[in-house]
């Protein structure tokens, strides 16, 4: 089966910055369910809590009308931060679907 890598990029702070992070910061997730964050760097936790369950859909290929396949924000829940995220694919990558659980 096919799926997506994607990255995750801080697009936008449009608020107070509180967690440390930049426009420009990422993480990425690789290979179904590998999340890689670049070495000395960190991302917050309450922000990948708020775009995980959208990261599935965005792995596979969706129908061209499907509103999640036209949009990539997504908002984290800090409502003084602001910050916005925006969902990359990056590549995509071959995988066996009986080798993943």
């Amino acid at each position: 089966m096919e799926l997506f890598n994607l990255r995750v990029v801080v697009d936008r702070i449009e608020g107070r910055p509180v967690c440390g992070m930049q426009v420009g910061d990422y993480f990425e997730v690789t290979n179904s369910s590998e999340l890689r964050i670049p070495e000395g760097k960190h991302f917050c936790m309450y922000a990948i809590a708020s775009v995980l369950p959208l990261l599935p859909a965005k792995q596979r290929q969706l129908p061209d009308d499907d509103w999640l396949e036209k949009d990539s924000l997504v908002a984290c829940p800090d409502p003084d931060e602001r910050l916005v995220m925006r969902i990359e694919r990056i590549s995509s990558v071959q995988l066996d679907s009986s080798d993943l659980t």
